[in-house]
């Protein structure tokens, strides 16, 4: 039998650190980016507030449309062929936001900062499946995901240290040196793992096929549709987030613990996950998650609501805080659920049910965030809504054919 396996060069901890690295990409783009945006809507003569948001919005549907493409691609032409063209892309897209003096450049760039994001955020997966089975594979994945956990927690204190002491611009140049640095530390340490007789042709055909399963098979569409919308109730903060602690609560320099703190709980619950699902069902898990997220936004809604809106600081981080930690345990569940009928197209598959899941929470998302009227009501109602679609996803996915 031939081994279709390269044997690689990289074991242990810079392995694990090059994979976390290269999947932070797409994590660092979005939250970097936080405490800037006023500042760039206003150098870019932006008329709302509300406008900045599409900023987010515009990468994240890149990455969205990028993930269809790099998996079919790395199956054809090799994993790092096709980490070379996203970091590519990526790079371009930062020269394009460094350069730009109006929003619509802006907006391109971002669109391919996240168009190419996605390149090294899938096609890494695919690295340590070429490389890791079993027990081990596990393992790793688990380490890699704790670490890169930790760029959300670090993206805004990186942010809003640049604009203290450099305009705004500087973060671009901090993303160019970020694809800059991954693609040299990629290309001369990590060597090509998947052997040329393992590859199989590119073509539109299997994506298609891929797509037409995926929209066919219940389980599959329902779980993809509820991380879809569990991912919205995400975005929806990221993008009101700036404009609820600073023009809202007024924290000045302070943003980045309020923000960073938030991203905390969903990596604890990210850790938590991986103990529960050893004793839980992820179904269970799921449903109850969404259900305490509900009740919790529900009775925020009305706490909110009495007081005009704007309820006390202190109520509102810690009503978040139990939300994100449901969150988390939803993220650790949903694309796995999603995923296991998918088995015999894991590689496409995979590409289509991210790919369709950050689709429809980059809309959902922006509607949130274009509802911010100065109160928490839009962002508390959003999660709210989009708990109890996740429930009702969740049951239809679960129901037999024709119930």
């Amino acid at each position: 039998m031939t081994n279709t396996r390269a044997r690689p060069a990289l074991r242990g901890p810079e392995f694990i650190a090059l994979a976390a690295f290269m999947m932070s990409v797409f994590a660092l783009s979005v939250d970097v980016m936080i405490p800037a945006l006023a500042l760039i809507g206003n150098d870019l003569g932006l008329n709302s507030a509300n406008e900045t948001q599409y900023i987010v919005t515009a990468l994240v549907l890149g990455m969205a449309i990028g993930q269809l493409f790099y998996g079919p691609l790395s199956d054809s032409v090799g994993r790092k062929p096709a980490i070379y063209a996203g970091l590519a892309v990526f790079i371009a897209g930062s020269i394009v936001c460094l350069v730009a003096t109006d929003f619509p450049t802006m907006l391109a760039g971002r669109f391919l900062q996240g168009l190419g994001a996605a390149g090294p955020r899938i096609v890494t997966m695919a690295l340590v499946r070429d490389q890791f089975v079993g027990p081990a594979m596990a393992r790793v994945m688990s380490i890699i995901i704790t670490v890169f956990i930790t760029g959300p927690i670090l993206a805004p204190f990186i942010g809003q240290g640049i604009l203290l002491i450099a305009p705004w611009r500087f973060i671009f140049v901090l993303l160019l040196l970020l694809g800059v640095a991954v693609l040299a530390w990629f290309s001369l340490r990590q060597p090509e793992t998947l052997a040329k007789e393992a590859r199989r042709p590119f073509a539109l055909r299997p994506i298609t096929a891929a797509m037409l399963e995926t929209f066919t098979t219940r389980v599959a569409i329902g779980h993809t549709i509820a991380s879809g919308f569990a991912f919205g109730a995400i975005f929806g903060y990221i993008n009101s987030a700036r404009q609820i602690f600073q023009d809202i609560y007024a924290v000045g320099d302070y943003f980045p613990f309020y923000f960073s703190g938030l991203a905390l709980a969903v990596g604890i619950a990210t850790i938590a996950n991986s103990r529960l699902v050893a004793t839980i069902d992820m179904r269970t898990l799921c449903r109850l998650s969404a259900l305490a997220q509900a009740v919790m936004s529900v009775a925020f809604f009305a706490i909110s609501y009495a007081d005009g809106g704007v309820p006390p600081l202190w109520s509102m981080m810690l009503y978040l805080s139990a939300m994100f930690f449901c969150l988390g345990i939803l993220f650790g569940n949903l694309n796995a659920m999603a995923m296991q009928p998918l088995g015999h197209i894991a590689g496409v598959g995979a590409s289509v049910v991210g790919s369709i899941g950050l689709f429809i929470a980059a809309i959902l998302g922006t509607v949130i965030g274009q509802s911010f009227d100065g109160t928490l009501l839009p962002l508390v109602g959003g999660f709210a809504a989009l708990s109890l679609l996740t429930i009702a996803a969740l049951r239809w996915a679960s129901a037999k054919p024709g119930n």
